[in-house]
């Protein structure tokens, strides 16, 4: 059972509703209803089983043409080739099914929020039950430190507070009261209600149960993340139409050069058919899969070491990749702890600098603000601690905030409590009698507009405006006042019109300086930041302008997203780079609305109503430090420290490892092109195979994972975060990679051809001439290396022939492997080589040259072109 809008209805409306009392429910109606409605937990995801889930991850059409691949070595009994193979299917069947299970974590760490135990009235009696037995119209008791067991509409709150940032998104806590609000309150300004899940922070109250288990706003938010459908990165969707497109034209040139050879050519079928296998091996990229996990592997690591740990390989492309960043306000952007930045007094206007809660930082100008601060450090029930060089506060943030500045403006103080009002969200205020001295004051704060009345000789419309203008700055608002005492308790009938006004205070969740770097270095990157936040439209859009965010001063609030249908929101939602008091909803639709204008998405948050929007984004972000797990286990990224800035350096990280993945690819697929094309064209041709079908498998064998491998740990190149971020669209197979494919492959069988023939014409015999044309082969795929290890820059710089030691170590491993198959006689006897002169093999490294010479003057031309036109 569920009520409709009951934070608009009263308590006693609430009651009437649910055939409550306010003794709460008799034991007999309370085990009736749980009958009826179920216990008050989310229930669990089917899981797939794990047979089931490791088989999936053989649903890829590279995995079966690599598996046709492994079926036809082990046919020609090359086992070497076959376990090489299959061991790269497994690697990757293994990983994918380690990552898989992801949204069933992320439901498992909701479920895990739900209070363990609640004190309820049963029959008018206070009993202890489990949170799981609670059910609609349940009397819940409250205090200070208890998370909230289920959705309650309040019937009584005394000084009650609740944090609720992992749904809102509100750095402080919100102030409770019973009375009803208006039904169209976003969830953030329901006073009347308390959300399972959530902590009272201060207080004491009674609430009455009106949702249990998937009715709870916590439980919307898990059926909507089991509803989420999680995207595919871009690199993912893209190798796998690379794959599909790929295996076909393998497959059809394999066919055909089979129908020509046989039937126009007049081959014998056992011999070209070993010919054309061999082709088919040469020109499927085994080694691709293998590299492309590796490649992002190395990422991994990197990201690590700068604190954002995956949890998804393919989504380090992905953070590469990203257009756009939805980030949360609250621990994201700004430091989740409150800080007085901003004093106004009848002597003036002080601004207050520090970090975090510290006690220390300098106030400017300077001034007199011992009053003030004695105030602002004894009407407190916060304290401060120092731990591990770190301030933290125990309390409420705003009190330990008022703490700092204390600290800040008049050091150590001492005094003693005589008496307490404490806060009350009926009268809004608290006063502390406190005697230090022999001199007693009573000290006051509160809400501006409540404190203010009760002061004497002081210009209201002057005060209301002064307060008004640090609201709209973000800030949050407090008044402070004083008064001597002459009794040992305070007179509290006579605090009206008593009081001396002190001054304001005003309060920040203040931005990571770390994170205005963040900004701009996104920025700079073409990355367009926007914010998404629970919290008000003021606090939200003062945050925008103090972090750098392109257009700071338009706010949608999740009022205006409502009246937006998807069309007039994908228009709004590019412009528009502030959002305030959203729900999980509003969220999702965000993140989809930017995704359907063709832009990758990375999707910032640390609370539950972050979840969905982080499983939908392209690359979700998680805060690590005071994150929900409910986000982490959504994320396919934590942040370990929580900091915004390491979002940048992920970035980095995720174009250098796209950079480098498609270095492997333009390596990869020109050098297999190379290797199948002069064994295809002497087929067509009725020529003597400069290449034999075994040759092809020992050269697939010791250079295509090898030297490929070798590019996986390249740095990265200058100007890596100066490039705008790659359209979500962009192919993979780009009109520049197919002119370097046919390029290359056209290099190489000239190349091939005119050593095999230069051997052939000096008398050699085939098994040298043969011999040549494989360390040709080598050679060119050795220079490919070097060519391709920058991109975007000359390959004729002392950096570019340096290399890497993985560079110079694979090169190495490479040439000994040549070098024993071309000298060592068993070797010799296993492939059909002999022993190459060692002028000739001169001469090949010269044809190696020339071939990096002529890439390279290419590259020239065309980056030439490329930049001309953007001079003019």
């Amino acid at each position: 059972m569920t009520l409709t809008s009951p934070h608009s209805q009263t308590a006693q409306a609430c009651l009437d509703q649910l055939s409550a009392g306010p003794g709460g429910l008799s034991p007999e109606e309370a085990a009736s209803r749980l009958e009826t409605y179920g216990p008050n937990r989310l229930p669990e995801a089917a899981g797939r089983s794990a047979l089931v889930r490791f088989l999936s991850q053989f649903r890829n059409v590279l995995i079966y043409v690599l598996l046709g691949a492994a079926v036809v070595t082990a046919l020609l009994q090359h086992w070497v080739d076959t376990a090489v193979i299959l061991a790269v299917v497994a690697g990757n069947a293994m990983i994918g099914f380690l990552q898989e299970g992801k949204a069933e974590a992320a439901m498992a760490a909701i479920r895990s929020m739900l209070a363990p135990r609640a004190a309820v009235l049963r029959g008018g009696q206070r009993v202890s039950v489990d949170g799981t037995a609670l059910v609609p119209g349940d009397v819940v008791l409250l205090e200070a430190g208890d998370k909230v067991p289920a959705d309650l509409r309040l019937l009584q709150a005394h000084g009650l507070s609740a944090q609720e940032a992992i749904l809102t998104g509100e750095s402080v806590p919100a102030d409770k009261s019973a009375a009803p609000v208006a039904e169209d309150a976003p969830l953030g300004d329901r006073r009347s209600m308390l959300w399972s899940g959530t902590l009272v922070t201060q207080g004491s109250g009674r609430g009455l149960v009106v949702a249990t288990g998937t009715h709870t706003e916590i439980g919307r938010i898990g059926g909507l993340l089991s509803g989420v459908e999680t995207l595919k990165t871009p690199l993912v969707e893209q190798m796998d139409h690379f794959a599909r497109w790929l295996s076909l034209l393998i497959v059809l040139a394999a066919a055909i050069l089979l129908a020509w050879g046989y039937f126009l050519g007049g081959h014998p079928f056992a011999s070209l058919f070993m010919a054309v296998v061999g082709v088919a091996v040469a020109a499927i990229p085994e080694g691709l899969p293998a590299v492309t996990t590796i490649t992002l592997a190395i990422g991994v690591r990197a990201m690590a070491q700068r604190h954002a740990i995956i949890r998804r390989l393919p989504a380090i492309e992905a953070i590469g990749s990203v257009s756009v960043i939805c980030t949360d306000k609250t621990g994201t952007l700004t430091r989740n702890e409150m800080a007085v930045v901003s004093v106004e007094t009848p002597d003036g206007v002080f601004e207050v600098q520090g970090d975090g809660y510290a006690p220390s930082g300098a106030i400017q100008p300077r001034g007199d603000l011992s009053q003030f601060a004695r105030t602002a450090a004894l009407c407190n029930d916060a304290a401060l601690a120092c731990k591990g060089g770190h301030w933290i506060v125990e309390g409420d943030p705003m009190e330990g905030a008022l703490l700092a500045f204390a600290g800040k403006a008049a050091g150590g103080i001492d005094a003693g409590r005589l008496d307490v009002i404490p806060f009350d969200s009926r009268h809004r205020y608290m006063a502390v009698l406190a005697e230090a001295g022999g001199e007693r004051i009573t000290h006051v704060k509160g809400a501006p507009e409540r404190v203010m009345r009760m002061c004497h000789g002081i210009d209201l419309p002057h005060w209301h405006d002064r307060a008004e203008a640090m609201a709209k700055r973000g800030l949050r608002v407090l008044a402070l006042a004083m008064r001597h005492e002459t009794g040992p308790e305070i007179d509290r009938d006579s605090l009206d019109g008593s009081l001396t006004f002190l001054g304001l205070a005003g309060l920040i969740d203040p931005p990571r300086p770390e994170a205005i770097e963040a900004v701009a270095e996104c920025r700079a990157a073409g990355i367009r930041v926007k914010m998404i936040t629970g919290d008000h439209a003021g606090t939200a859009a003062a945050i925008a302008r103090q972090i750098g965010l392109e257009n700071p001063h338009r706010v949608l609030t999740g009022a205006d997203l409502d009246r937006l249908d998807d069309p007039q929101l994908a228009m709004e939602v590019v412009d528009c780079d502030v959002f305030a008091r959203t729900s999980p909803e509003h969220k999702l639709r965000l993140v989809a609305a930017l995704q359907a204008r063709g832009l990758s998405v990375a999707m910032t948050g640390d609370g539950v109503n972050d979840a969905p929007a982080l499983k939908r984004a392209d690359a979700g972000i998680a805060m690590g430090l005071k994150g929900s797990e409910a986000a982490k286990e959504a994320a396919d990224l934590v942040l370990a420290d929580d900091n915004f800035a390491s979002i940048a350096a992920a970035v980095r990280e995720g174009r250098t490892v796209w950079d480098n993945l498609k270095k492997v690819i333009s390596w990869t697929l020109p050098t297999s092109a190379g290797q199948a094309l002069p064994i295809i064209l002497a087929l067509f041709l009725g020529l003597a195979l400069p290449v034999t079908a075994v040759q092809v498998l020992w050269i697939n064998l010791v250079s295509s994972v090898t030297l490929g491998l070798a590019l996986a740990f390249e740095p990265s190149e200058p100007g890596t975060m100066a490039r705008p971020p790659r359209r979500r669209d962009a192919p993979l197979l780009t009109g520049d990679l197919v002119w370097h494919i046919v390029l290359v492959g056209s290099l190489f069988v000239a190349t091939v051809f005119g050593m095999f023939n230069y051997a052939l014409a000096r008398g050699y015999s085939l098994e040298l001439a043969q011999t040549i044309s494989v360390n040709t082969v080598v050679v060119l795929e050795i220079f490919h290396l070097f060519f391709i290890r920058n991109i975007y820059g000359t390959s004729l710089t002392w950096a570019a022939v340096k290399g890497t030691k993985v560079v110079w170590t694979v090169i190495l491993a490479v040439t000994a492997a040549q070098f024993a198959v071309t000298y060592l006689p068993p070797l010799q006897m296993l492939l059909g080589t002999d022993a190459v002169p060692f002028a000739d093999g001169l001469l090949i490294v010269a044809a190696g040259v020339v071939f990096f010479a002529l890439t390279e003057i290419e590259k020239q031309i065309r980056l030439g072109l490329r930049v001309r036109p953007g001079k003019a």
